[in-house]
């Protein structure tokens, strides 16, 4: 069993039900997502909340707090873009194994910290 953070591109896919990876592959894992991914969710889909579609979120994902310490680190890197950084600082400071992205940047870097950056499991 993995610890796995799903990336903000991941998350919106499983949630809008669109592309691999389909939710059965992450049974014996216990996933994290940042709250921003969230809010890119609803404000990209111009979800209304509440939402039946934001249910899931609370039984199937962990929330990772995002606080002053993320917004710190994130501020520095360890790339030019914000939410990649949030996303990134959110994984390592849950002890994630894995960071699931589809973003090419991303998956360039390979790892952070201790965190493999994979677009698939």
């Amino acid at each position: 069993m993995a610890k796995i953070f799903l990336d903000a591109n991941v998350f919106i896919n499983i949630v809008e039900k669109r592309k691999i990876p389909k939710r059965q592959s992450f049974l014996n894992h216990t996933l994290f997502i940042s709250p921003l991914s969230i809010h890119i969710l609803t404000y990209i889909y111009k979800y209304k909340v509440p939402d039946d579609r934001l249910k899931e979120p609370n039984g199937f994902f962990h929330l990772v707090s995002f606080d002053k310490e993320i917004t710190i680190k994130a501020l520095i890197g360890p790339t030019t873009d914000f939410e990649d950084n949030v996303q990134l600082h959110s994984a390592a400071n849950t002890n994630c194994d894995i960071f699931l992205t589809s973003d090419r940047q991303l998956l360039n870097i390979k790892f952070f910290g201790k965190t493999v950056i994979a677009s698939s499991l």
